[in-house]
C-alpha cells in the first residue's frame, strides 16, 4: 500500500463533510486540552503551597507543646501542656551541636486598640532570631533587640494587615496602641508575607518581646512553640534527635517511659507530605481530564462507523480491482489517525494558550509540564488506533460483491 495516495484519499475523504470531521476534532482537542491545562494548574499549585513552605524559614524545626494532630486540613495542639519553657530553649540552643538558632514563641489572639479603631489579632511573644529563623523582615522602623527584650519593654512590630485595620495604611512607627489596655509603641512595620499553607494570614499579627508578652500581657511562665534552625540541610534529621532526646531528659520523661509532651516537625517532612498530596491532586485531576480523550475516542468511533456506511459501494470497488484487505484495514485506520493527530496538536495549541492566558489573568498559577504535553499527544494518538481499529476491521471484511451492490 502506498502511503502518499491513500493520505490523499484520506483528507479528500475528511474534507467532503467538514462538520463531522470538525465533531470529530472536537473531542480529542477538548481532551488534549484539558489534559494539559489541568496537569499545569496542578503544577502550578504544587509550586506555590512548596514555595510557601520555603518561605517559612531555612532549615526549619517546629517543636509544639504537646501532641499537634490535623483536624479538618488544620494543625491544631490536642491539650493545655504546660512543660515547655524558655529554659528549654535556651538549653536547645547551647547544648545540640546540630542547631544554629532558636527562637520561643507564645501567641494569642486578643482586642487590639487605636484610639476608636479596633481589631482583633494574634499578638506573638519571640525574640530577635524569630526574623532570621522565619524569613520575616521588617520593611520600615526596626525590630526589638535583645536588650530590650530582657528590659521587658512594650515594644511591638506590626504586621501589614494590622496597620491597615488600626491605621488605614498612615504611618505607625512611634504611634501608641493598647493591648489588653497595656500601652504599647509601635518601633516597626512586617513586610508582607501572605497566608501560609493553613491559610491563615502571616500578615494579620503583632510582634512583641517574648518577656513581655509573658509577664505583662499573657501572665504565663510556658511556650506553646519554639522555632528551631538547623545547622544546615544534612543536619536536620540529627538536630531533630538531639532537640527530641535533650526535652525528653529535661521534662523527665525517661524515668518512667511516658510519651513525649511535644511534638516536632521538621520541614522536610513537610515539603515531602505537600509534595505527595499535590502529586495525588495532579494525577487525579490529570486522569479526570484525560477521560474526555476517551469521550474524543468514541466520537471517532462513532464517526467512523459512518464512514464505512457511507462508503460501502467504494470499499467493494477498491477490493474488486485488487485492493487486498490489509489495504482497506489501512486506509481506515490512516483516516482515524488523521482526526487523532490533527486534534492532538490543535488540543496542544490550545492547552498551552489557556494555560498561559490562565497564569497571566488569573490568580491562578499554570505551571506547563513538557511530559504532559508529550503524554497527552500519545494518549490522543493511541485512542485515534484503538477506536479505529474496530470500523477498519469491519470494513476489512466486508464482501467485495455485497459492497458494490450496496447504494
Amino acid at each position: 500500500m502506498k502511503i502518499y495516495p491513500s493520505l490523499k484519499i484520506s483528507m479528500k475523504a475528511l474534507l467532503t463533510h467538514k462538520m463531522r470531521t470538525l465533531l470529530a476534532l472536537l473531542g480529542v482537542i477538548i481532551g488534549v486540552s484539558a489534559v494539559i491545562i489541568m496537569v499545569a494548574i496542578g503544577r502550578g499549585a504544587q509550586k506555590e503551597v512548596l514555595g510557601r513552605i520555603e518561605e517559612m524559614g531555612t532549615n526549619l524545626i517546629v517543636v509544639n507543646a504537646g501532641q499537634v494532630r490535623t483536624f479538618a486540613g488544620r494543625r491544631r495542639q490536642t491539650g493545655n501542656v504546660i512543660t515547655l519553657t524558655l529554659r528549654d530553649a535556651k538549653a536547645i540552643k547551647i547544648e545540640c551541636s546540630s542547631v544554629r538558632l532558636t527562637a520561643p514563641v507564645q501567641s494569642k489572639k486578643l482586642q487590639i486598640k487605636n484610639g476608636n479603631l479596633s481589631t482583633k489579632t494574634s499578638v506573638v511573644g519571640t525574640i530577635s532570631d524569630f526574623q532570621e529563623i522565619r524569613n520575616f523582615h521588617v520593611s520600615k522602623g526596626e525590630f526589638f533587640t535583645d536588650e530590650e527584650n530582657r528590659a521587658s519593654l512594650r515594644v511591638a512590630v506590626l504586621g501589614q494587615t494590622v496597620v491597615k485595620n488600626l491605621f488605614e495604611n498612615d504611618d505607625p512607627i512611634s504611634e501608641t496602641i493598647r493591648i489588653k489596655k497595656i500601652p504599647f509603641n509601635v518601633i516597626g512595620v512586617m513586610e508582607s508575607k501572605g497566608v501560609d499553607i493553613n491559610g491563615v494570614d502571616q500578615d494579620d499579627q503583632i510582634i512583641i518581646p517574648i518577656n513581655t508578652a509573658l509577664r505583662r500581657v499573657f501572665n504565663l511562665t510556658y511556650l506553646s512553640t519554639i522555632y528551631v534552625q538547623a545547622k544546615d540541610n544534612q543536619s536536620i534529621d540529627a538536630a531533630v534527635a538531639e532537640v527530641s532526646g535533650l526535652l525528653r531528659e529535661r521534662h523527665h520523661l525517661n524515668r518512667h517511659a511516658k510519651p513525649d509532651d511535644f511534638t516536632i516537625q521538621n520541614q522536610a517532612d513537610v515539603l515531602k507530605t505537600q509534595k505527595e498530596a499535590t502529586n495525588t491532586f495532579t494525577m487525579l485531576i490529570g486522569s479526570i481530564a484525560a477521560i474526555s480523550l476517551l469521550v474524543g475516542g468514541i466520537g471517532i468511533l462513532a464517526i467512523m462507523l459512518m464512514v464505512i456506511r457511507e462508503r460501502t459501494n467504494e470499499i467493494g470497488l477498491r477490493m474488486a480491482v485488487g485492493a487486498r484487505k490489509k489495504d482497506i484495514l489501512m486506509q481506515f485506520l490512516l483516516e482515524s489517525s488523521m482526526l487523532s493527530i490533527g486534534g492532538g496538536f490543535l488540543g496542544i495549541i490550545l492547552g498551552i494558550g489557556s494555560s498561559m492566558a490562565i497564569g497571566l489573568f488569573t490568580t491562578w498559577s499554570a505551571s506547563l509540564s513538557i511530559l504532559s504535553i508529550v503524554l497527552a499527544f500519545v494518549f490522543s494518538l493511541l485512542v485515534g488506533l484503538f477506536f479505529g481499529v474496530y470500523p477498519a476491521h469491519r470494513a476489512s471484511l466486508l464482501d467485495p460483491i455485497e459492497s458494490l451492490r450496496s447504494e
